[in-house]
């Protein structure tokens, strides 16, 4: 970065007094900091790297200190640099703020099959880091191996499952699947029975695969207890927030059996437990009974949940969970977003695939359609309801779909809770883009001039560069 905007960026930490997710503070006025190496490590392991800033005491109030000595200071941080495995490549930035220097270095974000960057002192499974927050945490046994599945294109789906027989399935369905994929491949003509299965990832080196077992054993649970769905139904906005009069669930349901199965079951429970509201179409007047949710997105969730969630070893003890509450409806998927695919990408970039047979399976076994196809169907289905867009999460150990189900007229005629919604989401400073994402709104502006800029004017809101307004960096934050 240029040394003016250094200047702009500890401006916006001192107004804000707070790191982030790509921001660490350090002092650095009595000599270099002796241990970066859990910083260097996370910035490199996120894909929007990080920049360390010198010169600023966190326990001074995030006073401008400065720092002992540019130069030695710079040397110093690249030793440290130089200790971790890949070595890290940090750009440097000085700039002179109130008759001190302060320093910036930007770490930059490893190539995904380069990753976990970690601290050679350590060892790859104590060295690596991942940031949550404005911290640095030990990355999990399921996180390394994560990059390690990826860099060599494991399938966890398609491994072997010892303890199965072709026998043990149910031989209609199977037969049903392999007809139609043979009849509509060429390529399987003159093939065995045996080798046409491994190529279709049935079998893998003569042992049911896992994908296999999932979609055609009679019972797969009887194999992997915990690869199923519970689905959960309560009647408040948490699960713990419970009425006295009623128990501490609607509904409880353990869900299981092949994939298409676990599919409409989920279905079921999901008609079940949604509420029917009349609705009056303003064209012809006639009125018609809806869900509170469109069935087309519940099953498209429901369905990529259980086809792209991570199989390892490391997640077989975890189910894919439905959560239904007043307000809204999730559902959680063991397992991050795979590959290099973002979350503001879903939809518009063609992801790479974590389980790749399961999905051609699933085009065949539940008419999913163009395995592509899934995200953008969602988007439609909730606003023909009228309802928000879907929001995704990338958390650190699952992905998680949220579908409310008030309607978006509904929500801008109640500003009040909206704007007590933005306040606790903006603790984290926010970009104009993710607020109108957040509150579910497709135009930004809209967004700005109904609830971010009366915000600003009652100063419960402020810019992180007050003096830019509009700028591109800007972002806004909550007044505690």
């Amino acid at each position: 970065m240029l040394a003016e905007e250094l200047v702009d960026l500890i401006h916006q930490i001192c107004n804000q007094k707070t790191e982030g997710q790509t921001i660490e503070v350090k002092a650095a006025h009595e000599g270099t900091p002796q241990w970066l190496y859990d910083t260097l490590s996370s910035f490199s392991n996120q894909n929007e790297g990080g920049v360390i800033v010198f010169g600023l005491d966190k326990s001074q109030n995030y006073e401008i200190v400065g720092v002992y000595d540019p130069q030695d200071l710079q040397k110093k941080v690249a030793e440290q640099c130089r200790q971790m495995e890949p070595p890290v490549s940090g750009l440097f930035t000085i700039a002179e703020m109130d008759g001190v220097y302060v320093c910036s270095c930007e770490i930059p974000a490893l190539e995904l099959t380069a990753r976990p960057c970690y601290y050679k002192g350590a060892g790859r499974l104590r060295g690596s880091y991942i940031r949550v927050g404005d911290g640095n945490l030990h990355m999990t046994d399921q996180e390394i191996y994560g990059f390690e599945a990826f860099r060599q294109h494991i399938h966890e789906a398609e491994r072997p499952v010892e303890r199965a027989d072709l026998k043990q399935f149910d031989q209609t369905a199977l037969d049903r699947y392999y007809s139609f994929e043979k009849r509509n491949l060429e390529s399987f003509n003159g093939m065995s029975d045996q080798e046409a299965y491994e190529m279709m990832h049935i079998t893998r080196n003569g042992r049911p695969t896992l994908a296999a077992v999932l979609n055609f054993a009679r019972y797969p649970q009887g194999y992997f207890p915990q690869l199923c769905i519970t689905a959960v139904a309560v009647p408040g906005t948490a699960i713990s927030d419970v009425p006295e009069d009623h128990g501490r669930f609607l509904e409880y349901q353990r869900i299981e059996g092949t994939i298409p199965e676990m599919l409409e079951k989920a279905m079921v429970f999901c008609r079940r437990n949604m509420k029917t509201r009349t609705v009056i179409d303003p064209a012809t007047g006639l009125r018609a009974d809806r869900t509170e949710y469109p069935a087309d997105a519940l099953r498209e969730a429901i369905l990529n949940a259980l086809i792209h969630r991570d199989y390892s070893d490391y997640t077989q003890g975890t189910p894919v969970r439905i959560e239904l509450f007043s307000d809204r409806v999730e559902i959680h998927s063991p397992g991050r977003l795979y590959g290099h695919l973002r979350v503001e990408q879903l939809g518009c970039a063609r992801p790479e695939l974590r389980n790749p047979s399961l999905a051609v399976m699933a085009e065949v076994l539940t008419g999913a359609g163009n395995r592509y196809s899934g995200i953008p169907a969602m988007r439609r289905a909730m606003k023909a309801y009228g309802l928000p867009a879907p929001k995704f999460e990338n958390r650190r150990d699952e992905f998680v779909v949220t579908l409310y189900n008030t309607p978006e007229e509904i929500a801008v005629n109640e500003p009040a809770g909206s704007s007590v919604d933005l306040l606790a989401y903006c603790q984290t400073p926010r970009t104009r883009q993710e607020i109108a994402s957040f509150l579910g709104i497709r135009t930004v502006t809209y967004a700005m001039n109904r609830y971010v800029n009366p915000l600003l004017k009652e100063g419960r809101l402020k810019m992180t560069l007050p003096q830019k307004p509009q700028s591109s960096r800007q972002k806004f934050y909550t007044v505690r």
